[in-house]
């Protein structure tokens, strides 16, 4: 076949829609980078691709340039056009055709026609000839490269017989001179591969598309009314007028598909063909001739236009110019002075297939597209492929890419825009706990500032307090009013002392201690009210970890009175400690009320308490927060308080590293779920 490029993509207009693949007979569609480009040396010039192709994205190669430099020149050039022209040129009689054709400069206008009959009675000999062989016809050169390339063992069976374009040729030079030149004119891409094929002598001098003929008729503002009529030059056709259609060629030899007999079969189409082939391969076909077009026809090749006009209403026009031709020429063909005409030609075989891949490559692939069963494969054919298995087969020769699976892409998608809506929640939860760490910042300079300001004249209150109430206990009324300044000078004190806790600049110092012992010894030091049962669990398979001892310890001291005010008529308290190779996990639990929904995301804020007034200060989750926060770790929780979505209670996890680091980032995030749980995660800053 030839070595040009028959066919390219626009890759501008290309959409990835997979027709082309899906229409190429021979697979010589490559997609590469969610873009079609077909394989040059694949590629049969059947021009399916072109037909199917709803964007007008497939280009065919020009050949009017070539044609008009013919005409240029001093050379007498002949125009042979193809015997399916009725069925494109429907809009007048073929004698104005024929004008139009003459005005471009072409010295002869012939019909193909003439040398399809040539072939056809070449065919009748051969086969009478060779009673025991069987044969593929070679009138499609599309079907003859599909056979050069891709079932190269069956070359052997191709008839050794000329096309009816080259017939043509040969015996037009044999009339008018070896020095004429020819130009083909037809629906076929095919043709512009086959020229480049023949020989030096049987090679057109150029060929275009009735599509190209339109165009050309269009540059040089050629149209029906400005030109005089005229006939086609002899020689003339008899039967030959029908080789457009399927069985054409057997009509014109007299030759009939007897379906007893079987010896002859005739089939058209993509599908078809294939299947004819294959079967015939498979010795299935017990035939004599196996007649195959690629088209339905030449009247559906890809160089026609009207592509929207059906196939039957096309075949109508061709049966009418058979029947008016045959009579205008008396049925006769000027065949006599070229019964020595040489139609014979050889092939050979040009192997372009590539070998099978391995079943556990195939499988590999299929597992990559999420098919590792057999009803995981869907045959759906949206990639262009009949099967899966073709398509990852396909893809293992650097035809194909995984995308075009419609079933993968769309799960591939789905985990996409779930990772785009996981990845836009965590931005948001990030810019909260910016605003959030901001917030704390603020405070927190603010609680230091203040604490410090207040500290110094608050231990003056209480000394000299303390020093009156010594002075004055035997006068009852003066000492219940000292005390009770000594009390609320007390609580200030503790209040100002959970500021400092809360905005303190010191950095951790970080040890490596047991956290069993360190939670043991907190449950131990707090006092918690009757009513509430301790458990403690360990899951540590490594108990050591670098942290600071003390922080850590007033920061599980803080979680047991929370839970303890939860718990206000008992319940259990559970600690429970495990580990991975680069965290410890702390839990602690409450059975109390658990945190109402409005309450979840303000929690950590310095203040907010929900104890009444005089029983808490709001610091102790601010102050567990800023201990978690400078041990690089994270706390989130759980917490329900409708009993029925399932038992109340709050769960605290904090998760520390194992070993001390330096930097981090912090992240807070607050989600909600449908079981009524909240969780709220501060990562250190």
């Amino acid at each position: 076949m030839s070595s040009i490029a028959l066919v390219k993509t626009i890759k501008e207009r290309c959409r990835t829609c997979y027709t082309c693949v899906r229409g190429c007979p021979a697979k010589a569609i490559r997609i590469a980078g969610g873009q079609a480009e077909v394989i040059t040396e694949r590629c049969v010039g059947c021009g399916n691709c072109v037909k199917v192709c709803s964007q007008n994205a497939k280009e065919v190669v020009d050949g009017i340039k070539q044609t008009k430099e013919l005409l240029n020149s001093n050379h007498k050039v002949a125009a042979m056009i193809a015997p399916s022209f009725p069925a494109e040129f429907d809009e007048f009689e073929y004698h104005t055709l024929v004008g139009m054709i003459k005005k471009l400069g072409f010295t002869y206008v012939n019909e193909v026609a003439f040398g399809a009959d040539l072939v056809a009675h070449a065919y009748k000999r051969l086969l009478n000839d060779n009673p025991d062989k069987h044969y593929i016809a070679t009138t499609c050169p599309a079907v003859v490269t599909f056979v050069q390339y891709y079932y190269p063992n069956l070359v052997k069976y191709l008839t050794p017989l000329i096309s009816p374009m080259v017939a043509t040729a040969r015996a037009l030079k044999k009339i008018h001179g070896d020095d004429l030149k020819v130009v083909f004119i037809g629906p076929c891409i095919a043709k512009k591969g086959e020229t480049e094929e023949m020989s030096s002598a049987d090679s057109m001098d150029g060929v275009i598309t009735f599509d190209e003929l339109r165009q050309f008729f269009s540059q040089e503002e050629i149209t029906s009314e400005d030109i005089k009529s005229s006939n086609f030059d002899p020689p003339y056709p008899g039967k030959g007028v029908l080789l457009p259609l399927a069985r054409g060629l057997l009509e014109a030899a007299e030759l009939r598909e007897d379906l007893i007999e079987g010896d002859i079969v005739a089939t058209d189409g993509q599908a078809n063909f294939i299947e004819a082939i294959k079967e015939f391969e498979k010795g299935a076909l017990n035939a004599r001739l196996l007649e195959v077009l690629s088209c339905n026809g030449c009247i559906m090749g890809a160089g026609v236009t009207k592509k929207e006009k059906p196939l039957f209403k096309r075949r109508a026009h061709i049966s009418t110019y058979a029947q008016q031709r045959i009579k205008e020429t008396s049925g006769h063909y000027d065949s006599w002075q070229f019964e020595t005409l040489d139609l014979t030609r050889t092939y050979k075989k040009q192997d372009r297939r590539i070998p099978a891949p391995k079943e556990r490559d195939i499988n590999a692939i299929l597992n990559k597209m999420g098919k590792f069963k057999s009803e995981d494969e869907l045959n759906c054919g949206a990639c262009g492929y009949e099967t899966c298995r073709d398509h990852a087969i396909a893809i293992l020769k650097g035809l194909a890419e995984s995308e075009m699976c419609l079933p993968y892409t769309i799960d591939q998608l789905k985990v996409t825009v779930q990772k785009l809506a996981d990845s836009n929640e965590e931005v948001a939860s990030i810019q909260s706990a910016l605003v959030h760490s901001e917030k704390l910042a603020s405070m927190g300079q603010l609680a230091a500032g203040v604490a410090h300001e207040v500290n110094n004249p608050l231990g003056i209150v209480l000394m000299y307090a303390h020093l009156l109430l010594e002075k004055y206990q035997e006068d009852s009324k003066l000492a219940d009013d000292l005390s009770m300044i000594v009390k609320q000078a007390d609580r200030c004190k503790r209040i100002v002392s959970g500021l400092l806790n809360f905005a303190r600049q010191n950095k951790t110092t970080c040890q490596a201690s047991n956290v069993m012992e360190i939670i043991r010894e907190t449950v131990k030091s707090v006092s918690l009210s009757e009513g509430i049962e301790v458990k403690i669990e360990d899951s540590l398979k490594d108990p050591i970890a670098e942290i600071d001892r003390d922080q850590i310890a007033q920061a599980l001291v803080n979680l047991y009175t929370n839970a303890e005010a939860a718990m206000p008529k008992g319940g259990e308290l559970v600690i429970r400690a495990g580990d991975t190779a680069e965290k410890i996990i702390i839990e602690v639990s409450d059975t109390g009320v658990g945190i109402p929904e409005e309450n979840r995301t303000k929690i950590f804020e310095p203040f907010f308490t929900t104890k009444q007034i005089g029983r808490g200060t709001g610091l102790g989750l601010a102050v567990l927060y800023g201990i978690i926060k400078m041990h690089r770790g994270s706390v989130t929780f759980e917490s329900n308080n409708n009993r029925k979505k399932g038992p109340t209670g709050t769960k605290f996890i904090i998760s520390l590293p194992r070993k001390e680091i330096n930097t981090a980032t912090v992240i807070a995030t607050n989600n909600g779920s449908s079981a009524g749980i909240k969780n709220v995660e501060l990562l250190g800053a």
